[in-house]
């Protein structure tokens, strides 16, 4: 291929379509992401939270308004910056043997479009701190009871198992937020004149983002390092709906969704989708939330 800009203008959409069908590759196994974590648009580089320190509920108007003041101002989520970058030799596109990267333009396509899933469950299994002071999971989270004192609220069932979720995936607010200050971008360097290509002989392209992850309202989900079976997974159901605010007022939590790694997708199978159990019992569990399958949570403890 002659080294003409404009042969090199048509090699950058050609990559770039390699680049856009490993994104699209993954279809909506792609976005699993989506399915428990707030999308956050950003506008900064670091972005505040004022999360409420109980979720939203309606009363009786009587006399004037009761105004929540929105807290936690403090918690905020900074975003980090992410690339992914190949460089093609001069001589593979001289000697039109730049087909060959077709298939590695495509998996850097498809590694971004992961990229947020993996992101999320760092979260996860980081266990950070959230806007209350108290890492994500933990069984010291601060709620007040009906005479105004705090006490110790868990959502964490212990274990020493690899780790699985129930959620409440139902409401605006989700358990987990997902950043984007600037979404993922193919870009490439193919000017022989540019100072990069000049010094090393080499043609680049690449991805970068700047996004990231953190805690959102811990009061959404529940974590089991317990063995997945029916009795566990009622206790863990079981916390997550009968979880309370502040003074006692019930969140009115449902339980949508339970997220498991690819090693206890068996165990989870036959308690959420069978009909009859283990003892040829009628499974009163069967349908209670939808599965998710994650690939990125660790399948050992």
């Amino acid at each position: 291929m002659d080294l003409t800009s404009a042969n090199m203008q048509a090699l950058f959409r050609a990559y770039n379509t390699n680049f856009q069908q490993g994104f699209s590759s993954l279809g909506d196994n792609g976005s699993t992401f989506e399915q428990f974590a707030t999308i956050v648009p950003s506008s900064t580089g670091t972005e505040l939270y004022p999360w409420l320190r109980a979720l939203p509920r309606m009363r009786e108007w009587l006399g004037d308004r009761v105004i929540h003041s929105l807290e936690g101002a403090q918690f905020a989520i900074r975003n980090r910056k992410f690339e992914l970058t190949e460089g093609v030799s001069r001589d593979s596109i001289e000697d039109d043997t730049y087909g060959l990267y077709g298939p590695m333009m495509q998996e850097m396509g498809r590694s971004s479009r992961e990229h947020p899933n993996e992101l999320v469950v760092e979260t996860l299994t980081a266990n950070p701190l959230c806007y209350d002071g108290q890492q994500l999971f933990d069984s010291d989270h601060p709620v007040l009871d009906k005479n105004g004192r705090e006490s110790s609220v868990s959502n964490d069932m212990g274990g020493t198992g690899p780790a699985w979720y129930v959620m409440d995936n139902s409401r605006a607010v989700r358990a987990l937020i997902f950043q984007r200050r600037r979404d993922y971008n193919f870009r490439s360097i193919t000017n022989l004149n540019d100072g990069e290509v000049f010094m090393k002989d080499q043609f680049l392209f690449g991805v970068d983002a700047r996004v990231n992850a953190g805690p959102g309202l811990w009061q959404l989900i529940v974590r089991s390092n317990q063995p997945f079976n029916a009795e566990n997974y009622e206790a863990a159901r079981k916390r997550l709906t009968t979880l309370k605010g502040d003074y006692e007022r019930p969140l009115a939590l449902r339980h949508t969704h339970t997220m498991v790694p690819n090693g206890l997708e068996g165990p989870a199978r036959a308690v959420l989708n069978n009909a009859m159990n283990a003892a040829g019992a009628t499974n009163q569990w069967a349908g209670t939330s939808q599965l998710l399958l994650n690939p990125w949570l660790p399948s050992a403890a």
